[in-house]
């Protein structure tokens, strides 16, 4: 496989998160769209590649090794000052349907774990993904 970009491997995160629970909801997607419109760490990063970052990050997740290789991908990719832009954005996803699944909670642990991620660093990172998908009821 060639090597993917930074903004790639991003992609592969929040796709991932997005299909650990094996339920791509509308929600996620749209999310992670969002996600590439809006985050500086994907300028020059096109919309029109998503969808082909997103077949092959699936086409990985396809194979029974699959979140390995993704996790081995990733780590390779990203330099230590993006492991919690990863976690921010794996947390993102996972909170854009408004409730988090045990699946999507191990994939963090795993982030949390490969990235060697602070403690402090996630929990705010936890606590601003709740803030912003708080409902108003």
């Amino acid at each position: 496989m060639n090597t993917i970009s930074q903004q790639e491997a991003l992609v592969y995160i929040m796709v991932t998160m997005a299909a650990a629970d094996s339920s791509l909801s509308e929600r996620e997607l749209s999310r992670i769209g969002n996600v590439v419109d809006t985050l500086p760490v994907f300028a020059g990063y096109s919309r029109d590649q998503l969808v082909e970052t997103a077949n092959d990050c699936t086409a990985i997740l396809n194979d029974p090794s699959g979140l390995d290789r993704i996790l081995e991908i990733v780590q390779d990719v990203l330099p230590e000052r993006l492991h919690d832009t990863a976690y921010a954005v794996a947390t993102e996803i996972a909170a854009a349907d408004l409730h988090v699944e045990q699946e999507e909670l191990q994939f963090l642990q795993l982030l949390r774990d490969e990235f060697d991620l602070d403690k402090l660093v996630v929990a705010a990172i936890e606590r601003s993904a709740r803030a912003r998908f708080r409902l108003a009821q």
